[in-house]
């Protein structure tokens, strides 16, 4: 099972945990590009976290910034003693960067929990919350060398567009099924 819950500090020991597995990797979808200093694993970078996603989440038109909502993903069904396994950022709509090279989603997963399909999970649980703002299609990209990215997402529903500026490109239609 997977979980999409909302930052909040109560996930901190495990949240934090998920930084640490993640050390110096790249952690995309988890927002921390908003952050003037990296991801320490104290509860008071946790509770500077869950802020700043909170204020970032809005769009910011003079920064380019579109509205996006920001997910912890979780191991379970997202109760209170739920694990916090990775991060997803759901963009409202695509400015130009976006339709390029970023798309609506981006996840990942800690390294100790890949392979688990929690990323194929995420994604859909991820279109789904699309849907319901009214996307009806989502861009969804990754390197052209992540080739496991690219099975997550083919995994999810997602059809090969083309590549651009080093992304392979894919949309998932939001009406038809995006996976388990």
């Amino acid at each position: 099972m997977t979980a999409l819950v909302l930052p909040d500090v109560r996930w901190f020991p495990s949240w934090a945990a998920t930084v640490v597995d993640f050390g110096d990797g790249v952690r995309h979808g988890s927002g921390d590009w908003n952050l003037p200093a990296p991801l320490e694993p104290t509860e008071e970078s946790c509770a500077e976290f869950v802020a700043v996603l909170a204020a970032k989440s809005s769009a910011d038109v003079e920064s380019g910034r579109v509205a996006s909502t920001y997910f912890w993903i979780t191991a379970g069904d997202g109760g209170p003693d739920d694990e916090v396994i990775g991060f997803l950022n759901l963009r409202h709509e695509l400015n130009d960067w976006l339709r390029e090279e970023g798309g609506h989603i981006g996840y990942s997963v800690r390294p100790s929990h890949r392979r688990q399909g929690h990323a194929v999970r995420a994604l859909a649980l991820g279109v789904r919350r699309a849907g319901e703002l009214g996307i009806d299609r989502v861009l969804v990209t990754c390197d052209t060398d992540n080739e496991p990215s690219a099975r997550t997402i083919e995994s999810g529903g997602g059809v090969f567009e083309d590549v651009r500026k080093d992304k392979r490109r894919y949309w998932i239609p939001v009406t038809e099924p995006a996976g388990p």
